[in-house]
């Protein structure tokens, strides 16, 4: 695969959309294809605005702009697909509907042309199972915006080829990411191991410690950009919601990942987030933000907790070797702008100390999702 591979994208929304952008930028000929026309026009229209806020900044020329755009063409048929050397489909995280689209798409391309999935947490090697040629499916997940957010995971099934990790691993390289390499589990690596940073600070909140505006300045004042009930608010509760849902049912329900019913509550509502002005936080126009509890106590105790679960599971896949240490951290790092690597801050902190928080807290609540991983002992 190479600049002369024309990239095929399944789904219009979004997340298809801006990986398009990013391929047509490195100068790759793109096909979107969505069954819905409006997908498709609201698709080429957004690309347009983006287009010239960047020339506005100076970011790209127009002539540039022009080019990118006129490299991306928009179909409802996945019949268009027959020239791609690399299809990557961005739709509904179900497996069933995936699965059903992808060998849809078998049917028509060549032999050649590798397939790949977008999806944030199912399994890759259930995708690749579709196809009758399963050693030409890979994951290859972006994060939400794409043409801004610099991480890439890159996860073989089962079935892949030997070589098709590189091959994906160089492409997307060259579409200026940064990649990282996980083993096909539950969530991959940011998915995963991000759990703790919402689920434990809802668990604070549920056991009445502390309300959304203090667990979230705790956090802040360990150097996170963003409190764990902002980001959720601005990620979508539906969206964060649902990966945790996924998760916690792909690990066999263990506790570590179970889901909140305060969360749950918030989705049933319609409040999401932002998208919606309502989510954990009211944002509608007048709306007073809340003020957090000045008890710095009280904020080191959350921030110390939460961080000792989050390096708790870095470390726990680690030991079970979904990823290397290094890749860990950059997935953390670049996907989610965490201050520091979470294996790294193991160390800083101490690994006997890390250990020790999560034996107090196993101490204190006796449940399973309080249990210290191996790899910090």
């Amino acid at each position: 695969m190479n600049q002369s591979t024309i990239i095929g994208i399944i789904g219009a929304g979004a997340m298809g959309s801006g990986i398009a952008q990013v391929a047509a930028q490195c100068g790759h000929q793109v096909i979107i294809s969505d069954a819905r026309q409006e997908a498709l026009d609201q698709s080429k229209s957004a690309l347009q605005t983006t287009m010239v806020k960047l020339v506005e900044k100076g970011k790209v020329t127009l002539e540039e702009a022009t080019a990118i755009r006129s490299r991306i063409t928009y179909n409802t048929s996945l019949a268009a697909f027959k020239p791609c050397g690399l299809v990557i489909e961005a739709i509904v995280e179900n497996l069933e509907v995936k699965k059903k689209v992808i060998a849809e798409v078998e049917s028509i391309v060549s032999d050649a042309c590798v397939i790949a999935s977008n999806t944030s947490s199912l399994s890759i090697t259930a995708i690749a199972a579709a196809c009758k040629k399963a050693e030409r499916v890979i994951g290859i997940h972006f994060f939400n915006p794409a043409p801004l957010m610099p991480l890439v995971e890159i996860i073989p099934a089962l079935q892949s080829d030997m070589g098709l990790m590189d091959d994906a691993k160089q492409l997307i390289t060259s579409w200026k990411k940064t990649t990282v390499i996980a083993k096909d589990t539950p969530g991959f690596i940011v998915n995963r191991v991000a759990r703790p940073f919402y689920g434990e600070a809802l668990r604070i909140y549920e056991e009445g410690l502390a309300d959304f505006a203090t667990i979230d300045a705790a956090m802040r004042d360990l150097g996170f950009k963003m409190g764990p009930f902002e980001l959720m608010d601005l990620i979508g509760n539906d969206v964060n919601y649902a990966v945790t849902e996924s998760v916690f049912a792909a690990f066999y329900f263990d506790p570590r990942y179970k889901p909140s019913i305060t969360q749950k509550r918030n989705v049933e509502a319609g409040w999401f987030g932002k998208k919606t002005e309502r989510g954990f936080y009211n944002y509608t126009e007048g709306a007073a933000m809340p003020t957090p509890s000045n008890d710095a106590q009280l904020r080191s105790d959350i921030g110390k907790r939460i961080l000792a679960m989050l390096i708790n599971e870095a470390y726990e896949a680690l030991h079970l070797n979904i990823a290397s240490a290094e890749d860990l951290d950059i997935a953390m790092t670049k996907g989610v702008n965490y201050p520091k690597g979470l294996i790294a801050w193991g160390e800083e902190i101490g690994l006997a100390n890390c250990a020790d928080r999560m034996g107090s807290l196993y101490l204190t609540y006796q449940e399973d999702r309080y249990r210290c991983s191996l790899g910090l002992r």
